[in-house]
């Protein structure tokens, strides 16, 4: 079995109920498997701490997590268009493994989800794939031969997974066509995982 790694940071739930959907879809291509990871929140104190282990939900992720995927898929919620900085934080500290190459070649899609529609959706998907590309990783998205992108009234980008949250709370939950397409886009990046693991 191959991992792929569903990397996210959640402050209300709604950003992990993608990646669960994410995880979903590749967890059913045959031969693949989601590692699902978070990170810890940045602290504005500088002294305070996370502990070692989270109190709820998946372990914090490890550079050997990147080393070892064969695929990432990366969800953050939006902050003002952007990735949100504890997310942004772990990526700062991943230079070791832009240097020996650890992700460059491997596939990567990204998702988020935003408390308004018109909330920044499109260029926080867009900001999260730049230290992506850097790394030299192969960006996935949602074509179009999806039918629910063209139909969704709620979240979904050609970009990546979205969800619109409203009130920024989970309870609402993803949306049919937001699950339908986070996926179909888990499915679509431990496809081309499994594809580009055939090459001679």
């Amino acid at each position: 079995m191959k991992d792929i790694l569903v990397l996210y940071y959640s402050r209300y739930g709604a950003t992990r109920e993608l990646a669960l959907a994410l995880a979903h879809g590749i967890d059913s291509v045959p031969g693949m498997q989601s590692r699902v990871r978070t990170v810890a929140p940045v602290s504005t104190v500088c002294e305070s701490t996370q502990p070692d282990i989270p109190a709820e939900g998946p372990p914090y992720v490890e550079l050997r997590d990147l080393e070892e995927c064969a695929g990432l898929a990366l969800g953050s919620p939006t902050r003002f268009g952007n990735m949100a900085a504890a997310l942004k934080y772990f990526l700062d500290g991943t230079t070791p493994q832009w240097l020996s190459g650890a992700l460059a070649g491997k596939p990567a899609c990204v998702f988020t989800s935003t408390g308004s529609l018109h909330g920044g959706q499109e260029s926080t998907l867009l900001s999260m794939m730049l230290p992506l590309l850097h790394h030299g990783m192969l960006i996935v998205g949602i074509p179009y031969t999806e039918s629910t992108l063209s139909t969704t009234q709620s979240g979904g980008t050609p970009y990546g997974a979205s969800h619109f949250a409203r009130s920024g709370s989970a309870q609402q939950g993803l949306s049919a066509d937001e699950k339908t397409l986070a996926i179909a886009l888990g499915m679509r990046l431990a496809r081309t995982a499994a594809q580009l693991d055939e090459r001679p």
